[in-house]
């Protein structure tokens, strides 16, 4: 497996994202962790609101058995109660975050997070705030490194002046280019590494969705009906040129978005041991320049119908500034 670095984290270029969609079931979710470090994986990103802390839960269980060095990222700030799948709301507040580090670090079992994130942007706290006291985890020795998901680059500018921010972890898929426009040559600019989730545009681009009950994408535009039926419309130009390289369409993206740069790491996620092996496999996909202009051919900014969210509020959210 290819290694990038992420700040002084040297992970598999693809890793494993630990949500899914669908029901939740302990055995398959331990088999396909434990299959994962078999193949090579070498960073799992969790958060406390996957499962509602049950994602955490598990994945410490399965490293328990593990002497290998794993790297483990979590997030905190975006709340969720039992049995809802809908977030209900950010706390970024600095008694939280320890709070909820505290609570992370007794589910996963271990004594120190690798790669800590807030979740979203709390739009009542300063960013100085938060990161402040998830600095302070860090000289406690309870977390190594700091991460941003979905901020805004002023915030991750403010954040990084705080404390070195070693990753920032946003949506990013031949779907969602989003990043590419500004939030890309910020953090190499300022020596962030990059960690796409929903590389596989949560399923769309492999051109196969299934829908099941408590599937929490049927919340999403680019599921809706017609949306639904336009973007796999767009999967198919995909499943055709994976076809003539005799790789699969979901390869194919995973192979787009490591081409983009060294500095980046893919987390896909699925619940099949089949995909997940596929999604490794990727890793040692190269593609040629002709290959990847062909693709943003295709699939330039903006192609997928609808949004990620319907309420996109949260998404590249500016923390408040502190009263002068």
């Amino acid at each position: 497996m290819q290694l990038r670095s992420l700040g002084p984290l040297r992970v598999s270029a693809v890793s494993f994202g630990c949500f899914a969609y669908g029901a939740f079931e302990e055995r398959e979710e331990l088999a396909l962790l434990d299959r994962a470090l078999e193949l090579g994986v070498t960073m799992l990103d969790t958060a406390d609101t996957y499962a509602v802390g049950e994602s955490e839960r598990l994945v410490g269980s399965a490293l328990r058995s593990r002497c290998s060095r794993i790297v483990l990222a979590s997030k905190f700030g975006q709340v969720r109660l039992p049995g809802d799948p809908a977030p209900r709301g950010v706390n970024g507040r600095p008694e939280y975050a320890r709070q909820a580090c505290t609570a992370s670090l007794e589910r996963l079992g271990v004594d120190v997070i690798d790669l800590y994130y807030l979740h979203r942007v709390d739009p009542q706290v300063p960013i100085e705030d938060t990161v402040g006291a998830m600095s302070g985890l860090v000289r406690e020795g309870k977390v190594r490194t700091l991460g941003l998901s979905e901020a805004g680059p002023q915030t991750i500018r403010r954040a990084h002046a705080v404390h070195p921010i070693t990753a920032v972890q946003n949506e990013y898929s031949l779907l969602t280019r989003d990043p590419e426009a500004v939030i890309l040559p910020l953090l190499r600019e300022l020596g962030i590494g990059f960690v796409a989730f929903s590389p596989l545009g949560r399923g769309l681009l492999t051109g196969a969705v299934d829908l099941v009950t408590g599937d929490i994408r049927k919340q999403f535009p680019r599921f809706s009906d017609g949306n639904l039926r336009a973007n796999l419309r767009l999967a198919e130009q995909l499943r055709a040129h994976a076809t003539r390289l005799k790789i699969t369409p979901g390869q194919l993206a995973l192979a787009w978005v490591l081409a983009r740069g060294g500095d980046i790491v893919a987390i896909p996620g699925t619940r099949k041991i089949s995909r997940l092996e596929e999604n490794v496999a990727a890793a040692d996909i190269r593609l040629s320049e002709s290959d990847v202009a062909e693709l943003e051919r295709l699939f330039r900014p903006g192609a997928a119908s609808g949004a990620r969210y319907a309420d996109m509020s949260a998404v590249g959210r500016e923390a408040p500034r502190r009263p002068s």
